[in-house]
């Protein structure tokens, strides 16, 4: 049966759904209703491991993770990865205090509202479809770590080499099916209202691989703080 059309990420003002996972970073299942009624959470969906972008999006969320904590606010982290390719890449590249989860049928992405785009040869109609021609166009610039602007394959190529990341038939599998997915960070009351978010479907890409300005994110949080 065909998935319902999607509508869009959710926006401030809308209850976040409650998703079960399976926690990566400790025994057990995860869920957002394990923070609904308690605290304030922010919740970051990525790609899989086997992205570079997300690796970076996935670190940077984790050094602001103190500051949440200090303000009463807890942090999920939610990967396209298979449960046990996810545990072996964070024994080897752990991250203090990351509380993770595994949904490699990207079940989160698409109750938050995230679109998988579909890549074609030359159809373009952003966040649902974009042309090969558009990919290749798309330039990445980050500096200090690329030697400069890049298209995106070549940015992905750099970035798997620096990190001397080693694909898994796991990761293949999920570049297989999720190449195109979307993601983003939100930020839920204690009720599971979304109160700020960050994600990569606005403006035609333009924020695209990016991480959101943490004096904008830490701000929102001082808002909701308990």
């Amino acid at each position: 049966m065909p998935e319902p059309q999607i509508k869009g990420p959710l926006q401030p003002g809308d209850r976040a759904p409650n998703v079960v996972l399976d926690a990566i970073t400790r025994q057990g299942k995860v869920a957002i209703d394990d923070f609904r009624g308690r605290k304030p959470v922010l919740v970051g969906l990525f790609r899989g491991l086997h992205c570079p972008f997300c690796r970076r999006q996935i670190t940077a969320m984790s050094q602001l993770e103190g500051a949440l904590r200090e303000k009463g606010i807890g942090s999920l982290t939610v990967v396209n990865t298979p449960i046990d390719r996810a545990r072996l890449y964070f024994r080897y590249h752990p991250l203090p205090n990351l509380l993770a989860a595994s949904d490699p049928e990207r079940v989160s992405h698409r109750a938050f509202g995230l679109p998988n785009v579909e890549f074609n040869a030359a159809e373009s109609d952003w966040p649902y479809k974009v042309s090969a021609d558009a990919v290749m166009n798309m330039r990445i610039d980050m500096p200090g770590e690329l030697p400069g602007p890049m298209n995106t394959m070549a940015a992905v190529e750099f970035l798997d080499k620096l990190d001397g990341y080693e694909f898994s038939e796991a990761d293949r599998q999920m570049i297989a099916t999720g190449e195109g997915q979307l993601v983003g960070e939100f930020l839920l009351d204690r009720d599971g209202i979304v109160r700020w978010s960050f994600t990569e479907v606005p403006e035609g890409g333009r924020y695209m691989f990016g991480v959101p300005a943490p004096q904008e994110l830490m701000s929102a949080a001082s808002q909701i703080a308990a």
